[in-house]
């Protein structure tokens, strides 16, 4: 999988909890799969149509009733959910809604040494500034992500490293990713 799969993944609030849950076995319906994800419907939705849309989940052919649908993971959608799953494991309550940003896990991703903010940006290819530094930020404020201003360096440049539940993920998200030069 590579970052730009990762961000097309991430880029709806629900599509990595729908993910887990079918890969924990959660029944592959629609009201099941929002009862166990606390979805809204609306948003739950969107990002079911956006699972189906990328190839990853499908409707099972033969099982369920038309208003009913059944769904199934794809071969790549077995991928995915592994990794959503292994994310959700790793993750505290507190920490899941920081999960549906979209940029949260490719950041992380991209963070096996200390980067500068430039470095992330460059890896992560379409992030704009302004997104990548709200990331950040939030991701600092709930002690994911160390930022460290190195004063030998003129003008200081912070170091960005994951750390606690960030370092988790980190490791979990990285070797299943691959990342530009």
């Amino acid at each position: 999988m590579d970052i730009a799969a990762l961000v097309n993944i991430t880029s709806r609030a629900w599509t990595l909890p729908i993910l887990a849950r079918l890969h924990e076995g959660t029944q592959a319906r629609q009201a099941p799969l929002l009862a166990a994800t606390g979805a809204g419907r609306t948003a739950f939705a969107q990002s079911l149509q956006h699972l189906i849309d990328i190839d990853l989940i499908e409707r099972n052919p033969g099982h369920g009733h038309p208003l009913r649908p059944e769904f199934r993971l794809t071969a790549q959608g077995i991928e995915a959910a592994a990794l959503a799953h292994a994310v959700h494991q790793a993750t505290t309550p507190a920490g899941l809604p920081l999960l549906r940003r979209t940029w949260v896990l490719p950041i992380l991703s991209t963070l096996q040494a200390p980067r500068h903010f430039n470095e992330i940006g460059r890896h992560l290819g379409r992030i704009t500034d302004r997104a990548l530094s709200q990331s950040l930020r939030i991701m600092e404020d709930h002690e994911w992500v160390l930022r460290d201003v190195s004063t030998a360096s003129r003008p200081p440049r912070p170091l960005y490293s994951p750390i606690n539940t960030g370092l988790a993920l980190s490791r979990i998200a990285a070797p299943r990713i691959t990342l530009s030069p």
